[in-house]
């Protein structure tokens, strides 16, 4: 099996505490169905242990130019694969 194609090797940063999602990333979380109503978080695949701990990670986003919360680059379509602390990331514009 070949290596994914990706255009950016991204760093994870642990933070203190969890960060807010955007209410725009909230709103698409709630359409594709990976949110409930309440605000609950439903990633298949991904346990209730690793979720808290994702909540407490943020990405340096090529694409977004900003710190951005890891789930929020979870859920991105640039999102490839996570692998040892790093994220590997497409790099394609979301516009």
């Amino acid at each position: 099996m070949g290596e994914l194609e990706h255009k950016y090797e991204v760093e994870i940063h642990e933070t203190e505490k969890r960060q807010k999602l955007p209410d725009k990333v909230k709103t698409e979380l709630k359409e594709s169905g990976m949110m409930d109503d309440k605000g609950k978080l439903k990633l298949k695949g991904v346990s209730p242990k690793m979720l808290k701990r994702m909540k407490q990670e943020l990405v340096n986003c090529p694409v977004f130019k900003e710190d951005i919360q890891f789930i929020q680059c979870f859920v991105c379509p640039n999102f490839q694969s996570r692998v040892t602390g790093k994220v590997l990331c497409k790099g394609d514009d979301l516009n």
